[in-house]
C-alpha cells in the first residue's frame, strides 16, 4: 500500500523556506558585531527601505485590491490621515498606536456599512 504523499510537499516547502530564514538570520547575528550601522551603505539601505514601504502604502491606499477596494477613496484617504497624525503626535513616531488608529477606524467603518 502507498501512502498518501500530498501534504509533504507543502511541509517540505515550509520547512525550506524556515531553514532558509533562519540561516540567513543567524549570518546577520553572527556579522552585527562588526558592520557600523552608520556607515553610507546602511544609510542608503534605510533610505530605500523607508521609500518602499511608503510607495507600497500609497498604493494600498489608492489602488487597492480585493475587499478594501470597495472602500471609497476618500474614506482610505481619511483613515490614512488620522494614523498618520496619531503616529506624528509624538517626536519619534509610534508606529503601534497609528497602525491599531487604522485598523480600527476601518474595521468600524466595515461593521457601520
Amino acid at each position: 500500500m502507498i501512502p498518501n504523499l500530498e501534504g509533504w510537499h507543502t511541509a517540505g516547502a515550509l520547512l525550506l523556506a524556515a531553514v532558509g530564514t533562519y540561516v540567513c538570520r543567524a549570518g546577520g547575528v553572527l556579522l552585527s558585531g562588526h558592520i557600523n550601522q552608520d556607515s553610507e551603505i546602511f544609510r542608503w539601505l534605510s533610505a530605500v527601505t523607508y521609500s518602499m514601504i511608503a510607495a507600497l502604502t500609497v498604493r494600498l491606499i489608492l489602488m487597492p485590491t480585493g475587499a478594501l477596494a470597495t472602500v471609497p477613496v476618500a474614506i482610505r484617504v481619511l483613515i490614512g490621515a488620522i494614523s498618520l497624525g496619531v503616529m506624528l503626535v509624538k517626536p519619534g513616531g509610534r508606529l503601534v498606536p497609528a497602525l491599531l488608529t487604522g485598523t480600527g477606524l476601518m474595521l468600524v467603518y466595515g461593521l457601520l456599512r
